[in-house]
């Protein structure tokens, strides 16, 4: 396993290219010891592809995870936004593939699927960015088969420490969800990240980051490193 690991940890260059017609792709892969989403334990030690595809202020972006050990999580995200301005529109659906489940990537069926489908909304102040997202398709329903409409709410501040580029983080669900383990109105997420760009060469480089997560509405706790490449 500590070879896989060492060996998935080896940089690589992200690529990105833009055409004179507007027309950019962008390839990057993360390696983080833990996936911690919203606050939320999703996996061990995993490796995030990202590939994007975009024109002009329109762009399309697949992302997945999966962890290293056997019969680990596997996910793949498939996105759709715009930019307008600091404004930033997007639909995703998520495909979550937990320990032991299986499934055909392709099943959408009401009650069955393993599909998240939402829409979000933010906007850029620049000295905060804004966020509210909820879940209007798919795997998305209490106990009673209702849907919930599960949504969460993000508010980002960055800032600057020693060198480091440093984000602020909190998150919470406006309402009960079962996806977060509230009732109510409950902070899910504050953070703080802290990254660095370490350069190898003039033309390559790769960032290491670490981020310290706590999640009020459980009391659980996360540290992850991560390298993004």
């Amino acid at each position: 396993m500590m070879a896989a690991l060492a060996a998935l940890m080896l940089p690589t260059l992200a690529w990105a290219q833009e055409e004179e017609d507007g027309v950019y792709v962008e390839l990057e892969a993360d390696v983080v010891s833990s996936y911690i989403w919203h606050g939320q334990d999703l996996g061990g030690v995993s490796l995030q592809p990202s590939l994007t595809v975009g024109w002009n202020d329109l762009w399309f972006n697949v992302w997945g995870s999966a962890g290293i050990a056997t019969d680990a999580h596997r996910e793949i995200d498939l996105s759709l936004g715009y930019d307008l301005g600091n404004f930033s529109f997007a639909v995703t659906d998520y495909w979550f593939l937990g320990d032991g489940e299986s499934e055909k990537f392709f099943n959408y069926a009401a009650h069955s699927t393993l599909h998240t489908l939402e829409g979000s909304i933010g906007y850029d102040f620049g000295f905060l960015s804004l966020q509210w997202a909820t879940y209007f398709g798919g795997n998305d329903y209490d106990e009673e088969g209702k849907r919930e409409f599960t949504s969460y709410i993000k508010a980002d501040v960055p800032f600057t420490l020693a060198g480091f580029e440093g984000t602020a983080t909190v998150g919470a669900t406006p309402w009960g969800s079962a996806t977060y383990e509230a009732n109510r109105f409950m902070v899910c997420e504050t953070s703080v990240e802290l990254r660095k760009e370490v350069k190898l060469n003039p033309t390559l480089s790769f960032d290491a980051y670490g981020k310290v997560i706590v999640n009020p509405a459980t009391e659980a706790t996360f540290f992850v490193f991560g390298l993004g490449f």
